[in-house]
């Protein structure tokens, strides 16, 4: 399944090269199994998103590599992507921009005919591609515009899909400059967050011997400023790690972290065995 990374300091402006090329499970190497997209999105120094996608694993994007390891900003959005809905393309890559905002999902939405139905002109003109993700982002955006409210706007569209479209996972990230809101929902796919409280660069840590061969840590280091990092799995070993509950909306506004739970469960739940092929390989 397509890999999610979220990650912000509420203030400083740091590199994010460790998690994103050199933890022992960063995301350069779980893109070795999600082939089909890499993207970085920050923000400048004016606030204004920034960024870089392209329809290849991000271990073969040179952009990807040159950018994690240069690119300075207080919250970032990445991933990585296993193609269900829309052919490899720089269009169906994450993160999306629409509205000053970045956004990443993982999962499947189907009905997106009835999604469309839902959009003015104005929300179709926000979009480039082909994906179901894109189109739960120009709905979500809309929703926020129509309520002047970030949190507002995203619950009310969430409720909504939940509600009237069949949904197998709907885990998402959505950043402005210096906030970021992660959702785990229902409980199909995991999503982690990590806070760490450094005040000296943390060392690499090894991940357990149970996982897969071949992650191993590096002599690499963590940026020293306090930040919180969301990820779909585990970076490194450090105990921090906390796996969100389903349904979990969790709010980082500079670094204050609150969750809420807003959403029902699912009406129309699909299960591996309503996916398509494609759809079902890139879920699981």
């Amino acid at each position: 399944m397509c890999r999610l990374f979220g990650m912000t300091t509420g203030g400083p402006r740091v590199h994010a090269t460790f998690w994103l090329l050199d933890a022992p499970d960063s995301l350069r190497f779980q893109s070795r199994r999600m082939p089909d997209g890499t993207g970085l999105g920050w923000f400048s120094l004016g606030g204004e998103p920034v960024r870089d996608r392209a329809p290849v694993a991000a271990f073969q994007d040179a952009d990807f590599n040159s950018e994690a390891r240069h690119v300075v900003s207080h919250t970032f959005v990445s991933h990585v992507r296993y193609a269900s809905t829309g052919a490899p393309d720089v269009h169906n890559s994450h993160p999306f921009f629409m509205d000053d905002r970045l956004f990443a999902h993982n999962g499947v939405v189907r009905g997106l005919d009835v999604l469309d139905s839902w959009l003015s002109d104005v929300d179709r003109a926000l979009m480039r591609g082909q994906t179901d993700s894109e189109l739960v982002f120009a709905y979500i955006t809309a929703e926020i515009r129509r309520r002047g409210d970030t949190a507002a706007g995203l619950i009310a569209a969430v409720r909504r899909i939940a509600a009237e479209l069949p949904v197998f996972a709907l885990n998402i990230l959505l950043a402005e400059s210096g906030r970021l809101w992660a959702l785990r929902y229902p409980d199909t796919h995991e999503l982690w967050v990590l806070t760490p409280d450094l005040t000296e660069p943390g060392a690499a840590r090894h991940l357990s011997s149970d996982r897969e061969p071949g992650r191993l840590a590096v002599a690499a280091h963590r940026e020293p400023t306090p930040a919180c990092v969301l990820a779909s799995e585990r970076m490194d070993d450090d105990p921090g790690w906390r796996l969100l509950d389903p349904g979990e909306l969790l709010t980082v506004d500079g670094l204050e972290a609150s969750s809420v739970f807003p959403f029902d469960a699912p009406a129309h739940p699909l299960t591996l065995a309503d996916l398509s092929a494609a759809e079902s390989t890139s879920q699981t």
